[in-house]
């Protein structure tokens, strides 16, 4: 009985190791992003002013992959799918915008989601997740989740993420890994957009015409433990 014990206490410290070994140290993904999008400043538009999805430019699959720069992005990058205007499927709400917290777990909390056929994009606080068909990458997001840890030989180490964004009654479902718990949820309640995070908070958000300045260039997050 002692020896099954410490097997199954072997394999559970060795599982633990490999998620650690994978969400802090495992390659990090391929940047996909246009570097014109990311060097562009996002802080000179007018979010109020969403593109008409009238399927007169791009489509979704025809667009490069978005994804977060390292560990994040140096200042609010440009849209993603701006070229993109393919309509909607009829299972998904309309929620492009710019999207400030008001009440709830996340109040100041800024974001901006983008949306071409079954294409969405979430960018807020340094990160820019991406999930849909694009031209160069899977559906699933393919990011890192950009709270920087520890830093090792000068190095940031943020924690590998995986996930997919399924439209479900016109609510849109974050599901880890694409197979995963359901970990986000984001829906309309009338003018208002809902976000219910992973911590198990509920944000109320409204809508933004423009980027509030100190939003332009994002704070670093984690604990950020200095190794060697």
């Amino acid at each position: 009985m002692k020896s099954l014990i410490k097997y199954i206490l072997i394999v559970i410290a060795l599982g633990i190791a490999w998620l650690f070994w994978l969400g802090w140290f495992s390659a990090r993904p391929p940047l996909m992003t246009d570097p014109a999008t990311l060097a562009g400043d996002g802080a000179t538009l007018n979010y109020c002013e969403l593109p008409v999805l009238d399927s007169s430019g791009k489509r979704a699959a025809d667009i490069a992959k978005g994804n977060t720069p390292g560990c994040g992005y140096d200042h609010f990058p440009l849209p993603i799918l701006a070229a993109c205007t393919e309509p909607l499927p009829p299972e998904a709400d309309d929620i492009r915008g710019l999207w400030r917290g008001v009440s709830g777990g996340h109040v100041g909390h800024v974001e901006r989601v983008e949306q071409c056929g079954s294409r969405v994009v979430v960018t807020a606080a340094g990160l820019i997740h991406d999930y849909g068909p694009n031209s160069t990458g899977g559906l699933n997001t393919n990011d890192t989740e950009g709270s920087v840890l520890f830093t090792l030989g000068g190095k940031a180490h943020c924690m590998r993420t995986s996930a997919s964004m399924i439209w479900e009654e016109k609510i849109l479902n974050f599901y880890a890994f694409g197979w995963g718990p359901r970990v986000v949820r984001r829906y309309r309640d009338g003018d208002e957009l809902i976000w219910e995070y992973a911590d198990g908070s509920v944000t109320r958000m409204e809508r933004l015409c423009t980027l509030p300045e100190e939003h332009t260039v994002p704070a670093p997050r984690g604990r950020r433990f200095e190794l060697f």
